[in-house]
């Protein structure tokens, strides 16, 4: 098929023929290092007189020669470049938020994933709303304002109806001085209907990855289910946004298929939302398959070790310098500390990956979807962040103030975001440290806000986040942002 990103055809925004051109392309110029020296300066981000902001990103192809290159010390570059574009628009904040399992019912047979149907020893189990309530409620007593919400596609188990109705629940509850503020929905593909009914019910990002671009592999790793239909998992997210959903979020399951292949693919899918929306993804997020109940990672023969998985990051980083990126509990910290650095905005914290597993004292392993690498508290991620010179975050302003889609993407690709952003971090911080922490990590988190707040360009959005930040820790009152 002809490659066209402007297409709603998912074989033309996701060309076979043109990822393969592409790859060839890589391969002939990854030594060249005039061509390759060209593609890094171009990305490099340019600050105007005015203060904004450029920063033009890379197509899929220049970015795949950066991935495919072989030359040392230009790598050595990239993981720089990465850095700064990172520090560019995001700053050193890091957003933290959770997953929620809802249900592990689901009628697809994906041969990676152990919610498959044919699954025989996983124990199925679907929260009722009371139990959502206490799973939220143990999340809040975390410290947690932002949950992802998961489930299995079950159309008898888990219809619209009871997503939307755990959407419900979940805003409703008010526990001490914890709020969930933002609730983010990473379900199967669904209607353009149901994707109205979603944004109804006040979501922030829809989420759902492609697992695989390559439709081949992508047919055979999905044998049965409503999830084999590559074409209508592929255009989910053109449905989503034809549904008034304007923040997306993508991402593959590397070690799928040939890791290069795949990076061409989720790029042409930045590419595509971004000429026929004129709004790129939201978040890219790059998790890697690991291993689970009756899921042996080692059964599949396309994993990437870490230091291609970095790299991976850090092209991304430069070629979508605007997007948000997330990497998950899947990932140790060591992975998850150098991962920081090369272009991540978003990360999980004290994740369980079954389903009620937030209310049991012991860590369940028999409703996991994976296994979880990183088994901190969030209390030690937090303070973790800090002691590595970032700001954990707990911000979920711009949707309550309508920055999403192309309003935050103006905010975002100018550079303007980190004036509401910045400010708003340390505000969330210090209701974390006041209700949450522990009082080593309230000690570290108290002499970062007064760092920053120092160091906020604007002195009257200093002044006025000051005085915020002394209300906090001298009262209830709770959830001021700019």
């Amino acid at each position: 098929m002809n490659y066209n990103p402007k297409s709603l055809q998912a074989e033309e925004f996701i060309s076979h023929e043109e990822i393969l051109k592409t790859l060839r392309f890589a391969d002939e110029k990854k030594n060249d290092r005039a061509y390759i020296e060209s593609i890094l300066e171009k990305a490099k981000p340019i600050y105007n007189p005015n203060g904004s902001l450029h920063c033009g990103g890379l197509n899929h192809r220049e970015a795949s020669v950066l991935l495919a290159c072989e030359i040392p010390d230009l790598n050595e570059k990239m993981i720089k470049l990465a850095e700064e574009i990172k520090l560019a628009f995001y700053g050193n904040r890091i957003v933290l938020f959770a997953p929620l399992y809802l249900s592990n019912y689901c009628v697809n047979g994906c041969t990676y994933c152990p919610y498959h149907a044919k699954n025989k020893t996983i124990a199925r189990r679907k929260l009722t709303q009371e139990e959502i309530r206490q799973e939220v409620i143990a999340l809040q007593d975390m410290g947690h304002k932002r949950l992802a919400l998961e489930a299995g596609e079950d159309p008898v188990h888990n219809p619209i109806e009871y997503i939307l109705e755990s959407i419900k629940t979940i805003y409703s509850i008010h526990h001490k001085n914890g709020d969930i503020r933002r609730v983010n929905v990473n379900i199967a593909a669904t209607t353009v209907e149901n994707y109205r009914k979603l944004k109804e019910a006040g979501i922030g990002t829809y989420i759902l990855f492609q697992e695989t671009y390559h439709k081949k592999a992508y047919e055979e790793l999905h044998p049965t289910g409503p999830k084999h239909d590559y074409r209508y998992h592929t255009e989910a997210m053109d449905r989503a946004m034809e549904g008034g959903i304007d923040d997306v979020g993508i991402g593959v399951l590397f070690g799928l298929d040939k890791y290069r292949y795949e990076f061409a693919g989720l790029l042409m899918h930045a590419e595509h939302l971004e000429a026929v929306h004129g709004v790129g993804p939201h978040t890219i997020s790059v998790p890697r398959l690991k291993k689970a109940d009756d899921i042996d990672p080692t059964q599949f023969d396309n994993g990437i070790d870490d230091e291609i998985f970095s790299k991976i990051i850090a092209c991304i980083r430069i070629a979508v310098p605007y997007t948000g990126m997330i990497i998950s509990t899947r990932e140790s910290e060591e992975v998850r500390k150098k991962a920081l650095s090369m272009g991540i905005s978003q990360i999980s914290g004290a994740s369980r990956t079954s389903v009620g597993g937030y209310t049991d004292q012991e860590r369940p392993h028999d409703t996991e979807q994976f296994d979880v690498s990183d088994q901190r508290t969030l209390d030690e991620v937090v303070k973790w962040l800090m002691d590595l010179g970032y700001i954990p975050s707990f911000c979920t302003a711009c949707y309550r103030e309508g920055r999403t889609g192309d309003r935050f993407m103006a905010l975002c690709k100018s550079g303007q975001i980190q004036n509401c952003c910045h400010p708003n971090a340390l505000m969330t911080l210090a209701e974390y440290l006041t209700d949450y922490a522990s009082p080593e990590t309230g000690k570290c988190g108290e002499e970062l806000i007064e760092k920053e707040l120092a160091s906020i360009p604007n002195a009257n959005r200093s002044r006025i986040a000051g005085e915020h930040i002394k209300s906090i820790y001298k009262s209830n009152k709770r959830d001021f942002y700019f």
